[in-house]
């Protein structure tokens, strides 16, 4: 399978969902976004590493980047390998003197790590296909939704009483207002339908 690249281009908290947030990942020269939910700390982690700050003690995801360091590996890369049940399953690749070796991981703590090691992201392009939002292009014509978001009127609505047609334009309208967290629940939606 070919591995298309991405990185971040988002940290977004969500207005419906305390807690919660969503890390959203471009294509490198594309338009597709993959908006992924992840916990308030795994934010954190995310954004201190993003921002360059330096706490005074190190986070747990600066441990396992010295630890790594002491003992001679290196994190080459990331991979968002698979999508079960809207779960997202990545994996670390490392190099150390003698092997290379993948480690199974949580997609947050990967993209914390990722950020630190400044090491390349990548998924598979199915991954994509399934759970990517492609954005409009430049000029301004519309593109093809591959997801779906959910109202922002009515937090509460029920998703299943929307036609498709109704779906899409929701999704356009949360995206216009960044809310990820509402676009991953709308494209689950319209997803589900296709089966």
């Amino acid at each position: 399978m070919r591995k298309i690249e991405l990185e971040i281009v988002a940290l977004s908290h969500s207005i419906t969902q305390t807690h919660s947030y969503a890390v959203v990942l471009g294509e490198v020269n594309g338009l597709r976004r993959l908006p992924i939910v992840i916990g308030g700390f795994e934010a954190q982690a995310i954004a201190v590493a993003l921002e360059k700050m330096q706490p005074s003690r190190p986070l747990t995801h600066d441990l396992m980047k010295n630890f790594m360091s002491a003992f001679n590996v290196e994190l080459t890369e990331i991979i968002i390998s698979d999508l079960q049940e809207g779960i997202f399953y990545s994996k670390l690749v490392c190099v150390g003197e003698h092997d290379t070796v993948e480690i199974d991981s949580r997609t947050s703590d990967a993209l914390a790590l990722a950020v630190r090691f400044g090491c390349p992201i990548y998924t598979y392009e199915n991954i994509l296909e399934n759970a990517g939002i492609l954005m409009e292009d430049t000029s301004g014509k519309k593109k093809k939704q591959v997801s779906a978001p959910e109202r922002e009127e009515s937090a509460h609505e029920d998703l299943k009483t929307l036609s498709v047609e109704e779906l899409h334009t929701l999704l356009n309208e949360v995206l216009e207002q960044e809310d990820y967290i509402r676009a991953i629940a709308i494209r689950d939606e319209i997803n589900s339908r296709k089966k």
